[in-house]
């Protein structure tokens, strides 16, 4: 057999030789930010990213990020009712944001989750982590666990709403990686972010409904969440996504100096993402791609698709070349299995390789008789072909 190389794309885009965000201009009013592409998994922007902040109520994403496990794994469902402390209760008097509990009270996990995701409630948090775990103390546990095994490399977490407090800190690149991780995993419960209010309609008293605090959700530009935060010492941040079609850039950031410059900054730069960049799918899995030769088989090619979704985000208006080849040792022989190894795609920007993926049958292949096995093999030796 021999080893092929078939070249079954050609590309050219808008490509700068160095890193994708590094060429092109543009600042944001704020300390820390980051802009990230989710299907290409390309950081477009980058300020201060690893650098120390205090997430405020950039907390409560991964306050989410456990209710919403427990639920999968079934240790809770959105209907449990929990009955709030005088502590949680406490809370809610203290000025800060909040859904406004009642002591005693019955609430459901999904109401819990709404007042913390869509209203900032940091007696929400601290009554859905009572509830769920027993005590904040023990809830606190299961948020750095998650945190390392999501990869937060930064972050150290101390208390479920991020009031303040010196031992609860992260960087914007680390929200970032919470906020990406919660939106792949958690897509049926990642609707309740883009909610733009919620009315509790609480125990004894009038009902209270109050609006989502991230401005994006009300300019019309795609935007789905993710969280406002605000602390005296760290000024304001905001984690916030967008989707165009079917692409989706996620920023962080912390340090605005004004609501305002959140919004306004915030919206700058997740425009410029989408207008400065191109997202383009190299393969896709799931979708022929191509034939290849199949040796001694009942069928004298076999459909081949890629392994796994290639994306590729490209700046604009500066040309290089994007190559993808398929190579393989073919003729393939006979039997093929669905889903079998058959080759790999190489993926080049101007002739340095930047990724491999595996190449699959779409189809099983058996054998042919024994009669069509001679001839082919006769007419091979003859002719050099199968």
């Amino acid at each position: 057999m021999k080893n092929f190389k078939f070249i079954i794309i050609v590309f050219f885009f808008f490509l700068s030789k160095q890193n994708v965000y590094s060429s092109i201009n543009i600042d944001v009013n704020a300390r820390y930010f980051i802009l990230f592409d989710h299907n290409s998994e390309t950081v477009l922007y980058e300020k201060n990213a690893d650098d120390k902040i205090y997430p405020a109520s950039m907390t409560k994403i991964m306050t989410a990020i456990i209710a919403f496990d427990l639920i999968k794994k079934g240790e809770t469902s959105l209907d449990e009712m929990i009955t709030i402390s005088e502590k949680a209760w406490r809370m809610s008097q203290s000025g800060y944001s909040s859904m406004f509990i009642m002591l005693n009270d019955k609430i459901s996990v999904e109401n819990l989750l709404k007042g913390i995701i869509i209203v900032s409630g940091n007696d929400a948090c601290l009554a859905l982590a009572e509830g769920l775990s027993g005590s904040e103390e023990d809830f606190v546990i299961l948020m750095n666990e998650k945190a390392e095994e999501i990869g937060l490399e930064n972050t150290k977490f101390n208390n479920s709403s991020g009031i303040n407090d010196p031992d609860n800190y992260s960087t914007v690149r680390d929200i970032l990686k919470m906020s990406t991780h919660m939106i792949n995993n958690y897509p049926e419960f990642y609707t309740y972010f883009k909610e733009t209010s919620f009315t509790w309609d609480r125990t004894g008293g009038d009902p209270i409904k109050q609006g989502n605090r991230n401005p994006l959700l009300y300019k019309n530009i795609g935007a789905d969440g993710i969280k406002t935060g605000f602390l005296t010492v760290e000024q304001y941040s905001l984690a916030s996504s967008i989707k165009n079609r079917e692409r989706r850039i996620t920023s962080v950031g912390s340090g605005f100096p004004s609501k305002n410059a959140r919004s306004r900054e915030s919206q700058k730069i997740l425009n410029w993402g989408l207008k400065k960049f191109d997202t383009i799918q190299v393969a896709k899995k799931g979708e022929a791609m191509t034939f290849l030769n199949v040796w001694l088989g009942k069928k004298t090619k076999v459909e081949v698709m890629a392994a796994e979704d290639f994306y590729f985000t490209v700046p604009k208006r500066k040309k290089k070349k994007i190559n993808a080849i398929i190579e393989y040792n073919g003729p393939i022989k006979s039997p093929i299995k669905k889903g079998q190894k058959v080759g790999i795609l190489k993926v080049y920007n101007s002739g340095d390789l930047i990724k491999t993926i595996d190449i699959l049958s779409m189809e099983d292949i058996k054998k042919s008789n024994i009669f069509s096995r001679i001839f082919q093999s006769l007419n091979y030796l003859v002719w050099g072909d199968v």
